[in-house]
């Protein structure tokens, strides 16, 4: 038996948390819009909605984050000092350990202005590490609303080019798309739509939650974030958005010509982490084929990759145990909270 734990994972756009049952099971797992760049405020009001949610009071917390590189804050430093001041408000007097990336974990009275940095954007690597122990070998990827993580373990040990996030965007493992808040601009500035290959304009018109609204991959619970023009979340009002990249007016009678359309701007982006993950593979010392093993709300990506490149694939679901009463976000979408969970109740 072991004392429940709260992982927390506080990001620039959502706070999510998983509750580790006393038998180890993932029981509740959470997710609540929070853009934070608009100010420490709505941090604290997700922190609130997310305790508000639970069966009953949490004694135990386990706390990383990739939130203080949003623009509200100056430097990174500043941002992990005012996000832990924040969880400690929040959630005191319970115990809260702070992920510190390679350094384990640190009770976040004893956190040092010198510590900040390790503790900045280091969910990833709690994901990877939870995913090392349960399996020797394999590319663990993480593709999330706005970024993918693609990490290389081999022997049970992550092995990563980069830990920083430049020197993560040199190497290829960190890939700044995600499905549902990446601008369409930033996948592809060329298409073949209505027949023929054509520029795309480089404006803010819609986002990837468009693309995958219309295609039917995006759930309801995962779609949280505000649309470019600020109108509904319709596969109509998707489609409009998507027609102003193109400059072909909207009808709905070009219903057709949209779906395509949107297949089309998601295989492009399939295509460019499928790159990212042959990228890494190409590190294996193993002549072995490796096991894709997908996290975030769209590794649904990864599940076509694995298919389209004949390589097995595992669900990060399957690496953990999972109460029967999980909701439509599970521990797969949430992965870096669930890992702080684990790695800190071990």
């Amino acid at each position: 038996m072991q004392t429940p734990i709260l992982g927390w994972d506080i990001g620039g756009a959502h706070v999510k948390a998983a509750l580790l049952n006393d038998s180890g099971e993932v029981e509740q797992v959470i997710q609540q819009p929070c853009p934070l760049w608009k100010g420490l405020p709505h941090l604290q009001q997700a922190i609130a909605a997310v305790l508000q949610a639970l069966p009953k009071q949490c004694q135990r917390h386990a706390v990383t984050m990739t939130g203080e590189l949003v623009d509200c804050f100056t430097s990174r430093e500043q941002g992990v000092a005012a996000i832990l001041q924040a969880m400690q408000e929040k959630l005191a007097p319970a115990p809260i350990d702070v992920f510190a990336g390679t350094q384990g974990f640190i009770p976040l009275n004893a956190v040092q202005p010198g510590d900040y940095m390790a503790i900045a954007s280091a969910n990833w690597i709690a994901s990877a590490q939870l995913a090392a122990i349960r399996q020797g070998h394999g590319l663990f990827v993480d593709i999330g609303s706005t970024t993918t993580d693609i990490l290389l373990i081999q022997n049970h040990a992550l092995e990563a080019l980069g830990y920083s996030d430049y020197e993560r965007l040199v190497s290829g493992e960190l890939i700044y798309t995600g499905i549902v808040r990446t601008a369409v601009m930033a996948v592809a500035q060329q298409a073949l739509f209505n027949g023929r290959p054509m520029g795309l304009m480089a404006e803010y018109f819609a986002s990837m939650a468009d693309v995958y609204r219309l295609t039917a991959d995006l759930q309801e619970d995962h779609d949280q974030s505000e649309t470019a023009d600020g109108a509904e979340k319709t596969p109509q009002a998707s489609a409009r958005r998507l027609s102003r990249m193109t400059g072909y007016e909207y009808t709905d009678s070009d219903w057709p010509l949209w779906l395509a359309f949107a297949q089309e701007l998601k295989q492009q982006q399939k295509l460019m982490i499928q790159k990212a993950c042959l990228k890494q593979m190409h590190r294996l010392e193993s002549s072995k084929s490796p096991c894709l093993i997908g996290a975030g709300i769209g590794r649904f990506l990864l599940k076509e990759i694995a298919t389209e490149l004949k390589l097995d694939y595992l669900d990060f679901n399957q690496l953990i145990k999972q109460s029967t009463k999980v909701g439509h976000i599970d521990a797969a979408d949430c992965a870096p909270a669930v890992a702080v969970a684990y790695l800190a109740g071990v």
